[in-house]
């Protein structure tokens, strides 16, 4: 029984230490041709994946997989949220407010409609695909923009859309998933209830630990952890996630506050010194730059061309629909009545362009598939080529797309 676990964990640790080593190119070259490295790690992941050599093969459902999704995507949104400034956000708040309610529920509207011609499934189920991938994927965004310089307004509107809309996104799943099963009752009250529990709890546990990790950390008299920051960012993101989760509220809502809280002092009138912020950056900036190797180049493994050769056509047209045509429409919708922030068509234009899919709608995907679900092969499909196309199109063209239209900043 020993030399069975034994041999579990000896398997684990050759796919982490060869998905780090052979990352390592990808990231050479993804410097060499200046495109975000996310892209090239899914590359590699589905040349080693199953659909490839076959050097690599963690099932979607495993633990492990699913460990290395939820820890990353703990790392990297709490690592976003410490990168808002309060002053930009107070500015944008109407746009993202907009983006990251109805804005959801409009990008789901256009795709479930497309997928229910195209793929002749019942509505629900067109739902239930189209609420999979609605959200902004935070886990993508965020390493995208550390490697493009784009307008701190832009680039914070985006990624504070993807990390609010997390919430909107898995309540509208999970509810059409409890219908299909016949575990939940369509009612717009419990939705609303749901929404308000999900996101409101979440910044709520989320300032609180971010105002506890400001106050251990600062120069103040109860700053008695300030040397222990780095490991203190740590025990906060996922605190908060653990804590929100427990209480049914949405976890990644959670860390993506507490880091906001954390990355923003001043508004707590505390003051954390620049040797230990630098600390604890440059620690954040290695330990996300490790989940996000492991991350995509996981998706990557996972991708099935076999399933794909069934609806890969009608998959590919309801992406299309998805980017070029739900997604301009979400953003117009929302930026347009925002007359505070003063957005430039080349702005809301780029902000056409940003709409990555990625790990989150991957995991729901194979909540999915775990439950039994009817027309769950459709619904794994187009996820996946959502994934393939927007990572691989859009966020390898992101820098191309921001330079073209004049909103790169020098650092």
């Amino acid at each position: 029984m020993e030399s069975d676990v034994m041999k579990i964990v000896q398997h684990e640790l050759f796919i982490i230490t060869f998905i780090l080593g052979i990352g390592l190119l990808a990231m050479k070259l993804a410097a060499r041709i200046k495109i975000p490295d996310v892209a090239l790690f899914m590359i590699l992941g589905i040349i080693v994946g199953q659909s490839g050599l076959k050097l690599i093969s963690v099932p979607n459902e495993s633990i492990a997989n699913q460990f290395i999704i939820v820890l990353g995507s703990i790392l990297i949104l709490f690592e976003g949220g410490r990168a808002i400034h309060f002053s930009i956000l107070k500015k944008v708040w109407i746009t993202i407010t907009l983006l990251s309610i109805p804005g959801v529920i409009i990008t789901a509207a256009i795709v479930a409609i497309t997928s229910f011609y195209l793929l002749h499934i019942p509505f629900l189920y067109s739902l239930l695909l189209a609420s999979v991938i609605a959200s902004t994927d935070p886990a993508t965004l965020i390493p995208v923009f550390k490697q493009v310089k784009i307008r701190n307004k832009v680039r914070q509107t985006v990624e504070s859309e993807s990390a609010f809309n997390d919430a909107t996104g898995s309540i509208l799943a999970f509810t059409i998933l409890g219908i299909i099963l016949g575990t939940t009752q369509l009612s717009i009250t419990s939705s609303i209830w749901s929404f308000i529990r999900e996101a409101g709890g979440g910044i709520i546990i989320g300032a609180i630990v971010g105002y506890l990790g400001v106050l251990f950390t600062s120069e103040q008299k109860l700053g008695f952890l300030k040397n222990y920051s780095t490991i203190i960012s740590i025990v906060m993101a996922i605190s908060s996630y653990l804590i929100a989760v427990s209480v049914e509220s949405s976890g990644f809502m959670a860390t993506f506050t507490a880091g906001l809280f954390l990355g923003n002092p001043e508004i707590f009138r505390l003051h954390i010194s620049d040797e230990n912020s630098m600390h604890s950056f440059h620690f954040s900036e290695t330990i996300t730059l490790i989940m996000r190797k492991l991350i995509f180049m996981l998706l990557g493994t996972q991708v099935n061309f076999h399933i794909f050769s069934k609806y890969w056509v009608q998959g590919i047209l309801i992406v299309l629909v998805f980017m070029f045509i739900a997604r301009p429409i979400t953003v117009l919708f929302c930026t347009l009545p925002d007359r505070k922030a003063k957005w430039e068509w080349k702005e809301i234009i780029f902000m056409f362009w940003v709409r990555e899919t990625g790990v989150i709608p991957a995991a729901l995907s194979g909540m999915i598939v775990a439950a039994g679900v009817k027309h769950a092969d459709e619904i794994t499909t187009v996820t996946f080529i959502a994934i393939l196309m927007t990572i691989l199109i859009q966020a390898s063209t992101t820098g191309y797309v921001a330079k073209k239209l004049g909103i790169t900043i020098d650092v």
